[in-house]
């Protein structure tokens, strides 16, 4: 065999070889002994068990172990590269049916053979507590046997049933290595940090293997699927187009998992599979050992589903509508449903009604009416409220940045998803709120830093301003001073409320809670400017607009004022911008949901 074997084989399967004598499996000196466990070894047994529990299984049903990776030695057998601690187990377990059994009935079981511990098969023909306690590895394989014993005559009349389970509805995935594949270098692989091998690894076998089509043509479409594979992982590792498609973060290798675990779910995958670590794999196993499969014609939807998702990632309204509900947690597929039999047009209305059931909440009105649109739009707005709202108020300041960026058809700038997924956000107050006047030490020294920064570093142009800011500095500057400021509150409320006073956050005015003095900050930013005034705020967000870090456009227009129809103060965020900001965030979303975009004919 030239290149990579992979298939489902049963336990049974394992026993004998092609000529109906006991499989050998080698394990060479680089494998460390049997080290299982008794927790390990129960486990194993456990969930043999609860598989023959399960209700109403239907025939073709299966309890599937981690791979075998093994590679056929020349003069016969196997050597084992991983796999060797399931399959000592499963010798164990076997050999302790036989004991059950007079020797005339007893099963013929494969056969381990060690290039070192020569003297292993026979402490399992005759093992002793005496021997256990002389060699680790007889001690472990003794720990073992008792473990099983116990488990058993515990489940005396279930032993038939575990039996048969074992023997034919258990399989191992059999994963055989190519003749040129070095053993040691696949071990080391699988073993350094214990790296499993993935849906991924074993489904690029199932593909690349060779099947009975012409030589010339099978190495053709080989060599055609591993090119495109690493195409398509290529394509994936950007991570504009992975954050557009996946709310996971973190993953940074075998990308291209998503798009077999789309087509999967897409073709029905099998409950039981959902959940289990190689669900993926035994659907593609089971399609492409099917009479007839062609792995050519498998490949070919995978492509297919790719280039759907690079079409959506390519068209700009499509890319920030998906990008929205993939964030919102609503599923490709789902998605796709929705791009069924109709135009790209009619998609775009289905994606904006999707849109506004999940963040307006209801039924979208008839055609959405603009006038219908804007009062339930209005309505929502109004009733969300900073503490019981935060999830709803984040979507819907999330597609007010979304929404903001499609108003005008000019535009040809893109929400950067993956900066938003890879990092932490908050819904902050704009103005901070009264009631969260700080009461820590270390809040209040920190409150206070924040502010006489800001006061050192903006001087103002009129002389009378100037002396006051600075007056309030130097009553800062002393209060810091005090060698237990935070104690001292009869120092601390009174500065505190001028500090308030002078920027124009006094508690006259009462910041609210609405969604009219909230938006989307950075967590670090917010958590460490926390109740820090509008001047202090505003100060951070331009330092890192200025050094390129990510700020989500309509954050970054809140306190630069954009949506205030007079900006005669920079310094603090007054009643009448708390309600242009308000309108803005309604007619935007308006126009979104109706599908009015600037500068279209």
């Amino acid at each position: 065999m030239s290149d990579q074997e992979i298939s489902l084989k049963t336990i049974n399967d394992l026993r004998l070889d092609t000529n109906k004598e006991p499989q050998r499996f080698f394990i060479a000196a680089y494998q460390r002994g049997f080290r299982w466990s008794p927790l390990q070894v129960t486990q194993l047994l456990d969930d043999i068990w609860e598989f023959t529990k399960r209700r109403d299984p239907q025939p073709e049903e299966f309890y599937c172990l981690q791979p075998l990776v093994l590679k056929a030695m020349q003069e016969g057998g196997y050597e084992v590269v991983d796999g060797q601690q399931r399959l000592t187990t499963l010798l164990l377990v076997l050999r302790h049916f036989n004991e059950r059994l007079a020797e005339k009935y007893q099963q013929q079981l494969y056969m381990l053979d060690y290039e070192t511990r020569q003297n292993l098969m026979e402490f399992l023909n005759a093992p002793s507590k005496q021997l256990a306690e002389s060699n680790v590895d007889f001690f472990y394989l003794g720990q073992a046997i008792d473990v099983i014993e116990q488990w058993f005559s515990e489940r005396e009349s279930e032993v038939e049933e575990i039996k048969t389970a074992l023997l034919n509805k258990t399989k191992v995935i059999w994963f055989q290595l190519a003749d040129v594949d070095n053993p040691v270098d696949a071990f080391t692989r699988l073993n350094v940090g214990k790296i499993p091998l993935t849906n991924d690894e074993l489904i690029r076998a199932l593909f690349l293997r060779r099947n009975n089509a012409e030589e010339d043509e099978a190495q053709a479409m080989q060599l055609q699927i591993a090119f495109e594979w690493d195409q398509l992982e290529k394509a994936l590792q950007s991570d504009a187009f992975w954050y557009f498609l996946s709310n996971e973060r973190g993953k940074l290798q075998n990308r291209i998992g998503f798009l077999f675990d789309l087509v999967a779910r897409s073709e029905g995958l099998p409950a039981e599979a959902v959940h289990d670590t190689y669900g993926i794999f035994y659907l593609f196993s089971q399609k492409l050992r099917a009479a007839g499969a062609s792995p050519k014609h498998e490949w070919r939807k995978l492509k297919q589903a790719f280039l759907m998702l690079e079409e959506w990632f390519e068209d700009r309204a499509l890319y920030h509508m998906i990008g929205f509900l993939v964030t919102e947690g609503m599923g490709i597929n789902a998605i796709r449903e929705l791009s069924g039999k109709c135009t790209k047009s009619e998609f775009e209305c289905r994606l904006r009604q999707e849109i506004f059931a999940r963040v307006i909440g209801g039924q979208p009105p008839e055609e959405m009416e603009e006038q219908s649109v804007r009062e339930r739009v209005v309505e929502k707005l109004e009733a969300l409220e900073y503490g019981p709202h935060r999830v709803k108020i984040k979507s819907v300041l999330l597609l007010f940045n979304l929404a903001t960026l499609l108003q005008n058809c000019r535009s040809n700038i893109r929400f950067q998803f993956d900066s938003f997924k890879s990092g932490q956000w908050d819904i902050e107050h704009v103005r901070s709120v009264s009631s969260d006047k700080p009461e820590k030490p270390s809040d209040r020294v920190a409150w206070f830093g924040h502010v006489l920064g800001y006061l050192k570093s903006h001087k103002t142009q009129n002389s009378e301003e100037q002396e006051e800011q600075e007056a309030v500095s130097g009553e800062i500057e002393a209060f810091l001073k005090l060698s237990q400021p935070e104690a001292v509150n009869e120092v601390f409320d009174p500065l505190y409320e001028k500090v308030l006073a002078w920027f124009g956050e006094d508690t006259g005015e009462g910041a609210d809670h609405g969604i009219a003095n909230l938006t989307l900050l950075d967590q670090h930013t917010n958590r460490s400017y926390k109740n820090a005034v509008f001047a202090v705020k505003r100060q951070r967000l331009l330092e890192l607009d200025q050094a390129g870090i990510f700020v989500p456009l309509c954050t970054r227009n809140v306190f630069l004022k954009c949506y205030s129809p007079k900006v005669d103060n920079v310094m603090f965020w007054s009643e009448a911008d708390r309600d242009a900001y308000q309108k803005t965030i309604i007619e935007t979303l308006v126009n979104f949901f109706v599908g009015k975009v600037e500068g279209s004919e």
